[in-house]
């Protein structure tokens, strides 16, 4: 997938999709690519693509494949491959990757620890 600027990502692109009216509490496991545009709290292990859209609020530490920020994150991001923050996206939190990448004008108030891509097998 390509980067923020070019990824236009459409609802069809996702497996699941937390609506705006939900919320939710607990543990998130997952391995196809999911959309959050409401509101959790709790955990998130995934091996897939995660996407927190604009207006989305998560407050959770998050471990996925690839982490897209759009809304607000409150917690530690830790991501297999890359993490992108976009000009409306709002991390309150320690991120770790190979790959990052911040939009001017997002927010970003934590530590940044980038770390060597593993190969998988």
């Amino acid at each position: 997938m390509a980067d923020l600027q070019n990824d236009m990502l459409e609802d069809e692109d996702f497996d699941t999709i937390l609506s705006p009216d939900i919320e939710f509490s607990g543990t998130l496991t997952f391995e196809k690519p999911f959309l959050i545009r409401g509101k959790l709290s709790g955990e998130i292990d995934a091996r897939g693509l995660l996407v927190i859209d604009e207006g989305a609020v998560v407050e959770a530490d998050v471990n996925a494949s690839r982490v897209v920020v759009r809304g607000l994150v409150k917690g530690n991001v830790t991501a297999a491959e890359k993490v992108e923050i976009a000009v409306t996206g709002k991390l309150l939190g320690n991120v770790t990757a190979p790959e990052i990448l911040m939009e001017t004008g997002c927010v970003f108030n934590g530590l940044c620890t980038m770390t060597e891509k593993t190969l998988v097998v």
